[in-house]
């Protein structure tokens, strides 16, 4: 009987939820989330699929695909994708809360996807830069949290000019998303210092 670890089942589990919203988006017609619960299914299929047949490249580009070979992040990708999609309409209903029914609960997938990101940033700086301090990296991956975070909602600004409104916040809420995404991130501190998952800080 073949085991399935803890990380694997949660990405299982993950892409089992996306599927029920892909079938309800085939429900009432939903060509924009039917594409959305693909491409996220098919990506999680990738990420259980890659380091079974492939190992970890040596070099620069392992180096790159660090976070992809670690079971633990792509664990928390998984839950951050299906939360993430699921709130964008809830598995067997057409109600939208993150675009429209609740938009608040969009701290939510701020939070999560800080979170992932930050997890994926020092996992890169640790592949590519494996001699560079703890101190340095954890500076480092806040700094570009933020600035990948102010870039996506400047992003999201100028994209609100083109669509009907879907996109565009206040100044405040903007200023909200960024700190949820810190805050996510300083959750992930507190994953790795004190639990040690899903990888452990090196010793000083």
């Amino acid at each position: 009987m073949v085991r399935i670890n803890p990380e694997r089942k949660i990405v299982i589990g993950a892409v089992m939820l996306i599927f029920t919203g892909f079938l309800t988006g085939v429900y009432y017609r939903r060509v924009d989330h039917i594409l959305r619960t693909l491409w996220t299914m098919t990506f999680l299929v990738f990420l259980l699929w890659l380091p079974r047949v492939y190992p970890r490249a040596p070099g620069r580009l392992g180096g790159l695909l660090t976070p992809f070979y670690n079971e633990g992040i792509v664990a928390v990708l998984a839950i951050f994708l299906a939360v993430h999609v699921s709130l964008v309409n809830v598995p067997f209903t057409n109600i939208d809360l993150f675009n429209v029914a609740l938009r608040d609960v969009d701290m939510i997938s701020h939070s999560l996807g800080g979170l992932v990101l930050w997890l994926f940033l020092v996992s890169l700086l640790r592949g590519l830069f494996s001699g560079m301090p703890w101190r340095k990296v954890l500076l480092y991956s806040f700094v570009l949290l933020l600035i990948i975070g102010v870039g996506w909602e400047i992003a999201e600004w100028f994209g609100s000019h083109f669509t009907e409104g879907i996109l565009k916040e206040t100044i405040p809420n903007k200023v909200r998303d960024v700190l949820m995404e810190q805050l996510g991130a300083l959750f992930g501190l507190w994953m790795v210092t004190k639990k040690g998952y899903p990888f452990s800080p090196p010793r000083e």
